[in-house]
Parts: C-alpha cells; sequence; structure tokens
C-alpha cells in the first residue's frame, strides 16, 4: 500500500510517503507567513522518481490545531488531489507535539484504512476537512 500524508504546524512541515514497506519523509522548518513549495517538498521524497501520484492509494493530513490557515492549506492541496485521481482521503487528529510528524500520520493513516474493512466511503475527499477543538472567537465582519 501507497500513502502520502503531509503535516504542517504553520512554521514547520513535514511530509512523508508509504511505498510498501518503505516510508520516505522530508521536513523542514520556515516562516509562519512562507508557504511551502509543495513540488519541492515532494522531489524531496522522490516523486517522479520512485513514485507518481497516480500510484498513491490513500492521501492523508494532519489536522493540526497549531495553524487554521497552514491546516487549511494543506486539506485543500490534497482534497484537489484526491478528488482529480479518485483516490480517498482522510484527516488525522494531531497528537499535539512536536515529535508528531507526517511519518506518523501515515502510518496511523495506513491503519486506519485497513482496518476499514472496505468500508472506504468514509474516506470521501469531499468530507476529509480540519476540525478544530476549541470554539473559533474570530470577529464575524457583519455584526
Amino acid at each position: 500500500m501507497k500513502v502520502l500524508a503531509i503535516k504542517t504546524s504553520g512554521d514547520h512541515t513535514s511530509i512523508s510517503v508509504i511505498l510498501n514497506e518503505e516510508v520516505n519523509s522530508f521536513s523542514m522548518s520556515h516562516e509562519r507567513k512562507d508557504r511551502p513549495d509543495w513540488n519541492f517538498f515532494l522531489a524531496n521524497i522522490g516523486h517522479k522518481r520512485t513514485f507518481s501520484l497516480k500510484d498513491i492509494d490513500l492521501f492523508a493530513f494532519a489536522n493540526s490545531q497549531d495553524s487554521y490557515t497552514a491546516t487549511r492549506t494543506v486539506a485543500s492541496y490534497l482534497k484537489g488531489i484526491a478528488v482529480a485521481l479518485t483516490k480517498p482521503l482522510m484527516a488525522i487528529d494531531d497528537e499535539d507535539n512536536k515529535s508528531f510528524e507526517a511519518d506518523m500520520v501515515a502510518k496511523i493513516a495506513k491503519e486506519n484504512f485497513l482496518a476499514a474493512d472496505k468500508n472506504y466511503n468514509q474516506f470521501d475527499p469531499n468530507n476529509a476537512n480540519p476540525s478544530y477543538t476549541q470554539e473559533t472567537t474570530f470577529k464575524k465582519l457583519d455584526e
């Protein structure tokens, strides 16, 4: 099974691919306002050399509570790929610690997917959205 996962916290991003039993990962710290270059991240885990996105069986992202914008960006990026390739997408709750990287997201996603006993409808990319444990406190513009 082949799984691609991304985790970002706003100032640190990691990406990981599981290719059967091999795990390739890459991570990088960056300024909070800088958005990662996904082609750069993908190239660092072997995209176009050892796998193509069409080869991936499952896409996953960490539902990180650290950065609302970063999590939405990753979710939207992977949702677009998963929908275009008709592949499942899964949101994995962030463990809320610094050592929780994309490789753990990929491993948990793979376990959950295999445990689903072919009930793959629950991994419809249209339903894979970020969720937040705390109520948002932003002010609405119309009020």
